[in-house]
């Protein structure tokens, strides 16, 4: 048996999957129970009358090429919460099995495997080294029933990179005990490749990626896990037949055209160098402590008065993130770098 069906639950590798619609566009469609006619305001190219295309294979082959890696490696869903979400309903047992969480981090984590009954471990990063990973503490706490690492990289919301070589040898030390599962939602905005290129050599290394930010899709809700072969099939098992909605499809699909493209990285572009100015710019205020060093479209700050500085905010009409609530993070702030002008009313109103 397989390192990935030794992993996962035994009832979803015995699963019989179902068995949706046969997808066939060159005949016309009478198996599933569809209208003939589309809506009077359906405007879309292939007819929301119609079921969609489960895993559509043009969509998977643009974000294969966008990531680099191969169409078999990829599973499409809605957003990377759903990937979370899959594979902890994929690989845990309620009430059995354990995933490690490294807080302050991303909250889907927790919540995906509180959900599916799963045990949470929490080896907080370290805080005193800017929030940098504790590789030791991650292997001493991953006993057998740990299933699956949960990284954030750059991390939500602190803006650090992990160091890539320590995020390597935890995952080469977890081979054949669990998956280390690493969240890219904001790697477009850092100065560093993404991890995918390491899949081959190290299976148990799974990516997420998601167009949510960098991609101005966030309401498209259209996001990418990057695994090993055996663990998409596995998961293709627990997804939804018809993951994805018709105009998801169809709006990705465009958006990740070589014109629209150039588009994004000039926005990147402009994010990065409006990140510089909000880190420059907010240690230089007397009510701001510490400004953390940040490779995502955010940054983390820390306020004398992080109530009065939310207020502030808002008399400015802009929203900040308040994550006081977050471990460590008592007196925190997490603000996202917006447009130029958005940027200058913020500081403005700061000072």
């Amino acid at each position: 048996m397989s390192w990935v069906r030794q992993l996962a639950r035994p009832d979803i590798v015995a699963l019989e999957a179902y068995e949706h619609a046969i997808w066939d566009p060159t005949l016309e469609r009478l198996h599933a129970n569809e209208l003939p006619w589309r809506a009077m305001a359906d405007d879309s190219q292939a007819g929301l009358n119609r079921y969609p295309e489960p895993q559509p294979r043009a969509l998977i082959e643009r974000l294969a090429s966008l990531y680099g890696v191969a169409p078999e490696c990829v599973l499409v869903g809605r957003g990377s919460d759903e990937a979370i979400d899959l594979l902890t309903r994929g690989f845990c047992r309620a009430g059995t099995d354990a995933v490690i969480i490294c807080p302050p981090t991303f909250g889907m984590y927790c919540v995906a495997a509180r959900i599916q009954g799963a045990e949470v471990i929490q080896v907080p990063l370290r805080a005193a080294a800017d929030f940098a990973l504790d590789e030791q503490a991650v292997l001493e706490r991953c006993t057998g029933n740990v299933k699956l690492v949960f990284l954030c990289s750059p991390n939500n919301p602190t803006g650090n990179r992990l160091d890539e070589e320590a995020v390597l040898r935890l995952a080469t030390a977890l081979a054949g005990r669990a998956i280390l599962v690493v969240d890219e939602a904001y790697i477009e905005f850092a100065e560093a490749a993404s991890l995918a290129r390491h899949i081959r050599a190290l299976p148990q290394l799974a990516i997420l990626r998601t167009l949510s930010k960098a991609h101005a899709l966030a309401g498209a809700r259209c996001g990418t896990l990057i695994a090993e072969p055996e663990i998409i099939a596995l998961l293709r098992k627990v997804i939804p037949p018809y993951a994805l909605a018709q105009q998801t499809t169809e709006s990705v699909l465009k958006a990740l055209e070589p014109s629209q493209l150039r588009i994004a990285r000039a926005q990147i572009d402009t994010i990065r160098q409006e990140r510089q100015r909000m880190l420059t710019e907010l240690p230089r205020m007397a009510g701001v402590r510490r400004v953390w060093p940040s490779q995502a479209n955010f940054v983390l700050a820390s306020f004398a008065e992080p109530g009065e500085a939310l207020a502030r905010a808002r008399a400015a009409r802009l929203l900040i993130r308040d994550v006081r609530g977050y471990l460590g993070l008592q007196s925190c702030l997490r603000i996202t770098v917006g447009s130029p002008e958005q940027n200058s009313r913020l500081l403005e109103a700061l000072r």
